[in-house]
């Protein structure tokens, strides 16, 4: 009769090689505990169950420990990775189990297997309540039993492959959740991936798409094929099968732990003793497991029409791949023990650096000393600042910088009334990641080249007319008046949104230098960790000033802006005499050439469509003028002061009296326009650049320290005890004492239980050498 191939055999091995392995499992289980507890950056080897919902993963991992205790079934059965840590034990006939406990990992409590139910079931239901509805914290079980493997297995919640429709997108997102945790756990490079696959027909890669994103080899995965005994029927040729239990290289890729899948069944049905459970106890129930087994292999080696080979029978049932995942799991385990060693001492040195820094802190927690360390930070954290406005290359750029599309997204763009934005590629160094003074350099040099660029918003004949208006002492028209009305509102709605735009995009840039300047004291070890209330205090009020002051400096732009809006002044807003009189001569002289025809369609000469002065440098008084003077000296020079007064009255009528909008006047009021609008623009560039700079960034340099060292020495004076927040700092301080000496304990506890297994690993070494020489002599 063949033996019972799920029955363990760890009692064959001699009592000091069983005590030798228990003492190795306990100290990985621990070092898993430690690692979970404290997130240590070394975790021991484990078995990490991977699988879809339908693919029996949970039944497996009963069938691996010999006992049933989650549920089994279709749906969500497991919203938070369980681990199991599993260690054989003769003497226990029922499942011996310890609960870890979520608000300390290091505490387990004995629970029974109802109570361990009930906990997973609470779970699951709390986390359904959540927005994630999946957590990566895991249950932490320990396991004794005469059926249990010496594993650590952690099953995973899961995966789920919904439909594509839009009426599925809570368990779309349900899906992303899970196979994002699952593809972190994967992530550990100590971990053993246990892939689990429910199909046929090997080209159909399910979990293995996804595994293989990040084990691309499989050389740390074992691949499974469950539920064997529906796969059984379902092959028509012993062909089939052959191809099934060994398929081809070009099929399953990579270099898999095994080199073949193993195939597993579970016997259906519950362990207990209602109507509808199958098994009384879990010996049924691990016996059930053995036939199954004996029935997958008549049933294959039926198909096949021969005995299935040593090869191949190594890979069916569950004991075949209990055993492997066993014996590799100890393989692993006796290949970490040297490395695992010097990582101990590493963490033990940190920790110990750690306590001792805790320690010093606690010493230092007197008033004289606080004012000392907070007078010592303000001064490190001002150096920092300047650093940042002066230039560094201190802070990582892709971690830190921003490019200017990034930069607009933070902190605005310019946008002008058109809503358009300039394409941000013409702006200089636009592509690359800028902090600190360099990133505040290419955002006034933006605005410099978008404000400067901007022309005159178009005018309407029915703003020349509405401008117009009425005077008050006669109803003519005065078309300077009406220039000067268009120009300064044009140029107060273009302008006034660019000064906004202005002030937020460098509160956003100078904001920023709050956390660059705290990343480069704590690169250089001079951050003040644990003191969160100061730290606070210090950042509030260096975001109060740089708001404060960015919002004052906009307020003196505002008034200039309000200013040059308000009234004309030529010299200002059109630069010079010259230019006026150049708009005077024109306008004269294109009403001269039409009063003959009584026409008012004449086209304005070059020189005035170009804004250009004029060409004519002998004329030292406009045409108006010379008529005006004829006029009143009685000197005609055409022989006829009839035709003077004549065409005087015409041009006044076409220009003082006539409201009827010629051309002439038309292109007269928009060159006009567009002259006072440049004055304003370049008047409002230059000052908003120099107030800013003024304002703004020199106020960083010059005022912020003494306004930072009035408040901090404020505070200090006022309550020292609620500026550190010294009551809650050092209840804090020694709770994270109290936990350094109990992790420090566990690390020299876990150093010495390594050491010892490291010294008995290289003593059986030395004997068995030994061994083998005396048998070779004997040869």
């Amino acid at each position: 009769m063949e033996e019972d191939p799920t029955k363990d055999t760890s009692s064959n091995n001699t009592e000091p090689e069983m005590e030798a392995q228990w003492r190795l499992y306990e100290a990985y289980n621990e070092l898993h505990g430690l690692a979970q507890e404290f997130d240590t950056p070394f975790d021991a080897p484990a078995v990490l169950v991977v699988g879809h919902q339908t693919d029996g993963k949970s039944a497996l991992v009963e069938a691996l420990m010999g006992f049933q205790f989650n549920h089994v079934g279709g749906g969500t059965k497991t919203r938070r990775p369980i681990t199991l840590h599993m260690k054989y034990n003769p003497d226990c006939h029922s499942p011996l189990c310890h609960l870890s406990a979520d608000s300390d990992p290091s505490v387990f409590q004995e629970k029974s297997l109802q109570e361990i139910q009930a906990f997973i079931e609470a779970e699951n239901m709390r986390l359904e309540q959540e927005p994630y509805q999946f957590s990566s914290k895991e249950i932490i079980i320990r396991i004794e039993y005469k059926y249990c493997p010496n594993l650590i297995i952690i099953d995973t919640p899961g995966l789920i492959a919904p439909a594509p429709a839009r009426k599925n997108r809570s368990l779309q997102a349900q899906a992303r959740a899970v196979e994002s945790l699952v593809r972190a756990k994967m992530q550990h490079k100590e971990f053993i991936i246990l892939c689990l696959e429910d199909c046929n027909d090997w080209s159909n890669a399910t979990t293995r798409r996804i595994v293989m994103q990040i084990d691309p080899e499989l050389s740390r995965t074992v691949v499974v094929s469950t539920k064997l005994d529906t796969k059984i029927p379902q092959f028509a040729r012993a062909s089939d099968v052959d191809v099934f239990l060994s398929p081809p290289a070009c099929t399953l890729d990579g270099f898999m732990l095994g080199d073949s899948p193993f195939f597993t069944s579970v016997p259906s049905g519950r362990v207990g003793t209602g109507h509808e459970s199958v098994y009384r106890s879990n010996d049924e129930f691990k016996q059930a497991i053995y036939l199954r087994e004996m029935g997958d292999v008549a049933a294959l080696e039926e198909k096949l029409g021969r005995s299935l080979s040593k090869q191949e029978r190594s890979r069916i049932g569950i004991s075949s791949l209990r055993l492997f995942l066993e014996e590799l799991l100890q393989k692993r385990y006796m290949d970490s023990v040297p490395m695992i060693i010097p990582l101990l001492e590493k963490e033990y040195r940190s920790t110990t650096r750690k306590l001792s820094e805790i320690n010093q802190e606690l010493s230092t927690l007197d008033e004289v000393k606080l004012k000392e360390k907070g007078r010592a930070f303000h001064d490190l954290f001002l150096t920092k600042l300047s650093l940042l406005l002066k230039g560094t290359v201190v802070a990582p750029p892709d971690k830190f910088g921003e490019t200017l599309q990034d930069e607009r997204v933070n902190g605005g763009a310019f946008i002008g009334t058109d809503g358009l934005q300039f394409p941000h590629k013409l702006i200089p160094n636009a592509g690359m990641r800028l902090y600190g003074g360099a990133q505040y350099h290419r955002a006034m040099a933006e605005f410099r080249f978008v404000v400067g660029g901007f022309k005159c918003p178009p005018i309407t004949r029915e703003e020349i007319v509405n401008a117009c208006g009425v005077e008050d002492i006669h109803d003519g028209t005065n078309y300077s008046r009406t220039a000067c009305v268009i120009a300064v509102a044009k140029a107060r709605d273009t302008f006034e949104p660019f000064l906004h735009q202005l002030g937020s995009r460098l509160l956003h840039i100078l904001k920023r230098l709050l956390p660059i300047s705290v990343y480069l004291l704590q690169k250089d070890g001079e951050y003040l960790s644990g003191h969160e209330v100061f730290l606070k205090r210090v950042a509030s009020a260096f975001n109060n000033f740089a708001e404060s002051t960015e919002r004052s400096c906009r307020e003196k732009c505002m008034e200039d802006l309000m200013s040059t809006t308000r009234y004309v002044t030529w010299s200002l807003h059109n630069k010079n005499r010259a230019g006026l009189r150049q708009f005077l001569d024109s306008f004269g002289g294109s009403e001269q050439s039409t009063v003959g025809g009584n026409s008012v369609s004449a086209n304005l000469s070059p020189e005035l469509s170009s804004g250009s002065p004029a060409n004519d440098k002998q004329d030292t008084k406009s045409k108006l003028d010379v008529k005006l003077n004829h006029l009143a000296s009685g000197n005609d020079p055409n022989g006829s002061i009839q035709t003077t007064e004549t065409r005087l009255a015409d041009l006044l009528d076409s220009t003082l009296w006539n409201r009827r909008l010629a051309p002439s006047s038309e292109r007269i009021v928009y060159a006009l326009v567009q002259q006072i609008f440049h004055g304003i623009r370049e008047y409002f560039l230059a000052s908003a650049e120099l107030k800013f700079n003024c304002f703004l960034l020199m106020p960083v340099v010059d005022k912020l320290p003494a306004l930072l060292r009035e408040d901090l020495e404020s505070a200090f004076e006022d309550d020292l005890d609620n500026v550190f927040d010294i009551t809650n700092l050092r209840h804090s301080l020694g709770q994270r004492k109290r936990e350094a000496e109990i992790e420090l304990k566990r690390i020299q506890r876990l150093k010495e239980k390594f050491r010892q297994i490291h010294e008995q690993l290289n003593s059986n070494q030395v004997m068995l050498r030994a061994v083998r020489y005396s048998h070779h002599l004997c040869q």
